[in-house]
């Protein structure tokens, strides 16, 4: 671990516009800030994204480290700020996707339902006929809500955002109704 005049040397070094410098600190006190994180949440890849994080923050507010502190518990502060944002992010993303799941469930339950009730013969075939000729993106977005996968995991593989994804599954069953009513009519 750099000792304080080697530490103060990179640091004006660093903020003299010097990168190289600051990798050098990256190097020094990567192992320990991402030990502290990974002890802190589940997946690893979630410590590696708030190791950089930090080292981003650390960069940007370089000039606000007091000088003769501990630069290693300066980092950790960071890392401990990102760590709290980082997990009230998720808390909320979990929320969110119990909201969805329990609301696809209630919209196509009753639509289930009542499908299941009338008397038309052919009525679950009509409906996975309906599924079919949906769109690729919507198609996926019905199973995905039927299998219970994580809304943040559609946003990543579409590359949009979570409430695209609502959006997407709301003209998913609008197209579903509209596509059963006509074929049932």
């Amino acid at each position: 671990m750099l000792q304080g005049a080697e530490i103060e040397e990179l640091l004006d070094q660093v903020l003299q516009g010097k990168r190289e410098a600051f990798q050098r600190i990256v190097r020094e006190y990567s192992l320990p800030l991402r030990s502290y994180l990974a002890a802190q949440v589940y997946h690893l890849d979630d410590a590696d994204d708030l190791a950089q994080d930090v080292f981003l923050a650390a960069y940007r507010s370089l000039y606000t480290f007091r000088r003769g502190d501990d630069f290693g518990a300066w980092l950790r502060g960071i890392a401990r700020n990102k760590l709290y944002g980082h997990l009230r992010s998720k808390a909320r993303r979990e929320k969110t996707l119990a909201l969805f799941r329990a609301e696809f469930a209630r919209v196509v339950e009753a639509d289930l339902e009542r499908v299941v009730s009338t008397d038309v013969p052919g009525t679950i075939e009509i409906l996975l006929h309906c599924i079919a000729r949906l769109p690729e993106k919507m198609r996926r977005i019905v199973r995905a809500g039927l299998d219970g996968d994580k809304l943040s995991g559609l946003a990543d593989e579409f590359l949009t955002s979570v409430g695209a994804i609502y959006t997407l599954h709301y003209r998913a069953v609008k197209l579903l109704r509209e596509c059963m009513q006509k074929e049932l009519d």
